[in-house]
């Protein structure tokens, strides 16, 4: 039986793409921010319904943590995520590959996968490709990611080699492991996608030869992994420009854990469709929105008496309610509510901004937005 691609190519403007990505639970546009809720919630208070009023098109969960706590047995007893957080859209679950190597204590790779101590309470445990597709499949989500090795950047070049060649023969196992699971009569979702993620760290050549691999398994979408992790941004934009070409023009492609406005404007402009990062609901919490002029620290003085919204061109319910002298003075007085409508405004904007981008792709112009954007999202007022 032919597989049935669910991504759909709409439109290019250069090498910036415009497409849909069909999906069991529903088709989203892209390019696309998918709001990052790692342990089924997004930190500030927002829950599912907020999440529809803010133009939330995808969740993303965390594997490691959900199957830390609760525990992926009582969300596949309580019906899957979906159920259990009462979303109805697409959610991507990441294979939980990056926080066993960034939070896990004294991890120890092997060839079968990795034994690691609990970074909650020191519980020693194990987690390979198979156990990862396992915790997926009862989670239920929409999209899996594939079980790989987050690589420090920079590290040695024989050792991203023998790490990317590891991520390979995990990656065909996650594979096989999905396949068998979909197959089960009892699985939660049947129609579960897998994508692959691409490493090798800042090496060119490693990078292009593990993505022409990884490409020739015809998986559901591929994503650019181990980037954002401390290299200078023009390293990140250098392995987009040397690794999108070997992407497959009819698969969704994903650039994990990315970014600021203006690194979300420069990897589209570079062929990338999908972004998630935990910045927007951070900072919000700390004080710090985005805005169509740059990026302002709510709690500055000058903001004291000020009666106008957040941002005088946003439509989000912080902008359309309250004023910045009012958000100031529930940061300044600890209120748990600041954190919320900050959320609720850093959220909405990212939604917005990925929405205009595609809005500039249909009609032929993202080049004059990015002209017009991406240095001035930057900037701090």
């Amino acid at each position: 039986m032919e597989k049935k691609e669910i991504f759909t190519l709409i439109r290019k403007n250069g090498r910036a793409r415009r497409g849909s990505v069909e999906t069991v639970h529903g088709t989203f546009q892209t390019p696309c921010f998918m709001n990052v809720g790692t342990a089924a919630a997004i930190k500030g208070g927002i829950s599912s319904p907020d999440l529809k009023g803010l133009k939330t098109q995808v969740e993303l969960c965390n594997t490691y943590h959900l199957h830390l706590r609760p525990g992926d047995n009582i969300i596949r007893q309580m019906g899957g995520l979906h159920s259990f957080m009462n979303w109805d859209k697409p959610i991507l679950t990441d294979s939980g590959g990056f926080q066993v190597f960034s939070l896990a204590k004294l991890r120890k790779i092997k060839e079968e996968g990795v034994y690691f101590a609990s970074h909650i309470d020191g519980k020693r445990i194990f987690m390979g490709p198979e156990e990862s597709m396992q915790i997926q499949s009862n989670l239920g989500s929409t999209i899996a990611m594939a079980f790989d090795e987050c690589i420090e950047n920079p590290s040695p070049r024989k050792y991203v080699e023998a790490s990317v060649g590891r991520t390979t023969r995990w990656l065909k196992r996650c594979k096989d492991e999905m396949q068998r699971l979909n197959s089960l009569p009892d699985t939660i979702n049947r129609s579960q996608l897998l994508f692959g993620i691409n490493q090798g760290g800042t090496y060119e050549d490693i990078r292009i030869g593990h993505m022409q691999e990884i490409a020739a398994l015809d998986l559901d979408g591929y994503a650019i992994g181990g980037l954002a992790v401390g290299e200078e941004t023009s390293e990140m934009y250098r392995i987009i420009e040397a690794v999108e070409p070997y992407m497959p023009e009819n698969k969704p492609r994903y650039l994990m854990g990315v970014g600021t406005p203006s690194n979300i404007i420069e990897a589209v402009a570079r062929g990338i469709d999908m972004f998630d990062c935990v910045m927007p609901s951070r900072n919000a919490r700390h004080a710090t929105v985005f805005t169509w002029s740059g990026i302002m620290h709510l709690k500055n003085k000058c903001y004291e008496t000020d009666p106008r919204p957040i941002d005088e061109q946003c439509g989000c319910p912080t902008c359309r309610n309250f004023s910045r002298a009012y958000v100031r003075h529930l940061f300044m007085s600890k209120e748990q509510l600041a954190g919320r409508l900050a959320v609720q405004h850093n959220l909405w904007f990212y939604n917005t901004l990925t929405e205009k981008i595609r809005d500039a792709i249909d009609t032929g112009s993202f080049g004059e937005f990015r002209a017009k954007y991406s240095e001035l999202l930057s900037e701090r007022i």
